[in-house]
């Protein structure tokens, strides 16, 4: 019975993370079965860590396993193999209902399309997580326009979709997902469906953010754009190709 207690220990020891970092990955695959017996390798034993109010920048061509990348660290999808902590939780090990709760609260989304209910004012958009999550409405309105505000959307609030340009709608996304005051903000080609103005607009506004203490994780294949995060990791075939200091910040 001791031997089985400190094997027992053993495991635990070794399904600790080795930092408290926000981001441990160790060993990351993702498989996809086609069919006909016929598999591709979408990320290839990739290990990284994203520390505390880190700005980091994910890059790589159509097919690098950037996107797939993103889904693991945003508990979108799980691993084929290896491990995965947020804020040393170890997420890779949960099932599908533990993971939307981690998405709940610790994640903020900023997707390339918005993802905003059409027929719903800013304010309501802003609420949902809160909804989901069970907030009492009254909280969860004060919060919703303070994230607004945040963003400088106060006198937008009950304006719908249709009603906003582009950067206020982003805006509008932007403060989604900081009203759960989520661990990291995963934006996926946050200015990709922004003029360049709107687009320098944006990236200004997660400038802010993480000078306020935010963690942010910038997914994109644009150079510009990937020069605002103080980090730049190259992905390619589905494994690190570089991981340095942007060049603004060298």
């Amino acid at each position: 019975m001791a031997l089985l207690d400190t094997s027992s220990e053993d495991l635990v020891q070794q399904a600790t993370p080795p930092t408290g970092d926000v981001i441990v990955v160790e060993d990351l695959w993702r498989t996809y079965d086609m069919g006909s017996e016929q598999q591709v390798q979408a990320l290839r034993g990739i290990s990284m860590r994203i520390k505390h109010n880190e700005y980091v920048a994910i890059m790589g061509p159509s097919g690098s396993g950037k996107s797939t990348l993103m889904n693991l660290i945003g508990c979108l999808d799980t691993p084929s193999r290896g491990k995965y902590w947020l804020n040393d939780q170890l997420v890779s090990e949960l099932d599908d209902d533990q993971l939307a709760r981690i998405r709940n609260k610790e994640i903020g989304f900023v997707f390339q399309t918005f993802n905003l209910l059409a027929r719903a004012t800013a304010l309501h958009n802003v609420e949902l997580p809160l909804i989901y999550n069970g907030t009492p409405a009254a909280a969860r309105i004060e919060r919703a326009k303070e994230s607004l505000t945040n963003v400088g959307l106060e006198s937008r609030m009950y304006h719908k979709p249709n009603e906003l340009s582009g950067g206020q709608r982003q805006r509008v996304a932007v403060a989604r997902a900081l009203v759960n005051r989520p661990s990291i903000i995963l934006a996926d080609e946050p200015t990709g469906n922004l003029d360049s103005k709107t687009g320098i607009e944006i990236m200004a506004l997660f400038d802010t953010l993480h000078a306020g203490g935010n963690t942010i994780v910038l997914v994109t294949h644009e150079p510009d754009i990937a020069e605002y995060a103080h980090r730049v990791v190259h992905i390619r075939d589905g494994e690190i190709f570089s991981d340095e200091p942007s060049k603004r910040f060298r």
